[in-house]
């Protein structure tokens, strides 16, 4: 089982989502990125403690070699990487860039109207664009502050 996998099913397993995970270059850092939809205000700092308690046992077992583990939330400005992220943030608003450039242009900024059938639908001022899912490189939600 590969780390991810392993991670994905841990923290599954607890009750959270495994949002990103981040390695150094040489992978003595381990970041993992958790959220818990259904609770309302997010992880909190006694979230991300015990998923780093309960990781730490399993990376020891696992025979997982690293430095530092930091656990924490995906922030006002989380990425976007599942299909189900696309889903769940629809009517958010975003900025993307893509792998391969269509008509010229590699970042978009718009308001996520979905996914369906592969296809991410983003509104721009100028109307809708629909962009292949297998395209995009990167995804975050763009932060509103009132």
């Amino acid at each position: 089982m590969d780390l991810h996998e392993l991670l994905e099913k841990t923290v599954n397993g607890l009750g959270f989502d495994l949002v990103d995970v981040e390695q150094s270059p040489r992978g003595r850092i381990l970041r993992v990125f958790i959220d818990k939809p259904e609770k309302t205000g997010g992880v909190d700092v006694e979230d991300c403690a015990a998923v780093s308690d309960h990781l730490s046992r399993v990376l020891a077992v696992e025979n997982i070699d690293y430095d530092r583990l930091e656990i924490s939330s995906p922030g006002l400005d989380r990425v976007l990487k599942k299909p189900s992220d696309f889903e769940r943030f629809s009517g958010s608003e975003v900025n993307l860039r893509l792998r391969v450039p269509l008509s010229g242009r590699k970042n978009f900024n718009g308001v996520l109207r979905g996914l369906q059938n592969g296809t991410v639908t983003l509104a721009l001022e100028t109307g809708d664009v629909a962009l292949a899912f297998d395209n995009i490189d990167k995804a975050r939600l763009v932060p509103k502050f009132d």
